[in-house]
């Protein structure tokens, strides 16, 4: 009997230690809530650093593309100031060409007009 009282009182301490050493579904729901939270937020921010750094390439992309623009805007500009150089040597040319045409057409009416007294 003294036998049978302390295996009873062994199971009910073993009893008591397995039942409060379970944890309820609320209990551990408690426990990992914060964490859910932690990580939900951790989450977003590496979601965020991410568009970031998706946005920094396509800046960088930009940014030579600028670059290039530029490079091509500053070319442009030099084959239009080397172009009006050139234009306006042509039309020194040009004048130059008009002044002798009109001097030739002077001496021809001049020359015509002697021909004429005669």
């Amino acid at each position: 009997m003294k036998r049978s009282i302390s295996l009873l009182g062994l199971l009910s301490v073993l009893l008591a230690l397995f039942v409060t050493g379970c944890a309820t579904k609320d209990y551990v729901r408690q426990q990992i809530e914060p964490l859910n939270d932690r990580v939900s937020k951790l989450e977003a921010r590496v979601s965020a650093l991410e568009a970031k750094i998706g946005q920094m390439g396509s800046s960088d992309q930009a940014l030579k593309q600028a670059a290039e623009a530029k490079s091509l805007a500053e070319e442009a500009m030099r084959l239009t100031k080397e172009c009006c150089g050139k234009s306006d040597e042509a039309a020194k040319r040009a004048e130059a060409a008009a002044e002798r045409a009109e001097a030739a057409a002077e001496r021809a009416k001049k020359a015509f007009e002697l021909e004429q007294k005669k």
